[in-house]
């Protein structure tokens, strides 16, 4: 058998016998995939199309062993090693082109104990997955908001969505996570047994070690919650948006009020003359007590003249995907992201601005609010960064045809441009794409030595690299 060649994580190249591969895959129970194997062109998908990525072997994992072997493998001949979960990173760091990557789909159980209220998560559970099983009993964490996203990826960046006001975000909410280390040990990382490790992964992605289970500690939720939509014209973008912007600072944990500037899709409850118009949408979720959703949402829905309010009781685990059809797979996507203390009157100009040039019918600014019980958290006790901001701006270019992707990109990057004098300097790194590397350091700020710190500890050689990268 011809030998093959992979890239490797320094210049000195290393080969591997075709008999190291069949050894290797003979340890791994979901067995490994290789190009020419029938399954392997769906396996290197991820959630953006503009990613098209061949890794030379694709490892599909279905335990702590399997990612083990892995680790190892990769560490001995030189492999670049990536890890998917979801696949859903906007970067598409979960493949490796010419390396090794260790596939989790198969690793999704979600163990929940109701008595406890806690839950056991597979590090290839998504958060629909998650969501389910844990409203079975009524309970939920703060996850993000679109149920096909991976929940290990989401957690090691951060974790933000609708319940982050009130319970913090998915971070705040980890007690412990099951990690495999660049030296190829198998740890638990806490509050108490590996501490400094565990600070370093509530936020500093998966530079230290590849994460294979986690435990949350949960919150009654639902299973119903008053949530919804509220839909404006565009016409009346700087007479509603401010006025959201002065509700918020005073409005409670319980309730989340997000909004979402694009096009307006085939909702059935809009007229159909909206259709394909510019329009503000104020999508929101109140976690409290049923009777008392109503009056806490009221103001929304006289920020202006709407055309549209769909706000009422809705099982928590369906509002989770309600905006699954604008962010399904298959699509190009390029995103830029910044955080806010504030929204200034300039900086909401600014936004109304660049949505009145979308590049296209699936492009959209989003600006998610934050606070509450996230920003009670002190910056240091985890890696996280930006517990000042109050709301994070992300500028979705979504398309179908690469001969737009100079046309989406550019009007993202011009919006990012825009709103940086208005924005603090960092950034949400999950919503950091592959040509940022640049913005790192400064989204972690003053976490980012000690991140080093731990990044020199636990992976010296930076054999953990393809992600938004701490150095060693």
């Amino acid at each position: 058998m011809p030998s093959l060649t992979y890239l490797t994580l320094d210049k000195d190249v290393r080969q591997v016998q075709q008999s190291d591969v069949d050894a290797f895959a003979a340890q791994i129970k979901g067995g490994v995939l290789r190009m020419g194997d029938a399954a392997y062109d769906e396996a290197r998908k991820v959630w953006n199309a503009t990613v098209d990525r061949r890794p030379a072997l694709i490892a599909k994992c279905t335990s702590a062993a399997d990612v083990q072997a892995g680790v190892q493998f990769a560490t001995k001949h030189r492999m670049l090693l990536s890890v998917r979960g979801g696949g859903h990173h906007i970067a598409g760091n979960a493949v490796a082109e010419g390396g090794l990557t260790l596939d989790m789909s198969g690793m999704k159980t979600v163990d929940v104990d109701a008595a406890k209220r806690t839950a056991r998560v597979g590090a290839g559970a998504l958060l629909g997955d998650f969501d389910k099983a844990a409203q079975a009993h009524g309970l939920a964490t703060p996850l993000g908001i679109n149920s096909t996203t991976g929940v290990a990826g989401l957690t090691l960046g951060g974790g933000f969505g609708w319940l982050t006001r009130r319970y913090g975000l998915t971070v705040d909410n980890l007690l412990n996570v099951d990690v495999v280390t660049a030296d190829g040990a198998r740890r638990t990382a806490s509050a108490t047994s590996e501490p400094e490790l565990f600070w370093a992964m509530r936020g500093g992605g998966g530079n230290f070690g590849v994460a294979t289970s986690f435990e949350f500690k949960l919150h009654p939720v639902g299973p119903e919650v008053y949530s919804g939509l509220v839909v404006y014209p565009f016409a009346q973008a700087q007479k509603v948006l401010r006025a959201w912007r002065d509700f918020n600072k005073s409005s409670p944990d319980e309730l989340s009020v997000w909004t979402v500037m694009r096009k307006a899709p085939p909702l059935p409850f809009l007229p159909e003359s909206t259709h394909g118009t510019e329009v503000v949408l104020f999508p929101l979720l109140y976690c409290g007590e049923m009777k008392d959703g109503a009056g806490a949402a009221a103001p929304v829905t006289k920020f202006g003249d709407p055309i549209a309010v769909a706000l009422g009781a809705n099982p928590y685990a369906g509002f989770q995907t309600a905006f699954d059809p604008l962010l399904t797979p298959g699509s190009r996507n390029y995103w830029k992201s910044n955080n806010f203390s504030e929204l200034s009157d300039g900086a909401i100009d600014m936004l109304i601005a660049n949505v009145g040039r979308l590049p296209g019918p699936q492009c959209e600014i989003f600006m998610a609010q934050l606070g509450g019980a996230m920003a009670r958290v002190q910056q240091s006790e985890t890696a996280f960064p930006g517990r000042d901001a109050n709301y994070v701006m992300n500028v979705h270019g979504r398309w179908s045809e690469p001969a737009d992707d100079d046309k989406v990109r550019d009007w993202a990057r011009r919006v990012f441009q825009e709103a940086a004098p208005h924005a603090t300097a960092s950034g949400y790194v999950n919503f950091l794409t592959e040509d940022e590397a640049e913005r790192v350091e400064a989204s972690y700020g003053a976490n980012y030595a000690r991140l080093q710190a731990a990044k020199r500890k636990y992976d010296p050689d930076n054999l953990l690299r393809m992600n938004l990268n701490i150095a060693p």
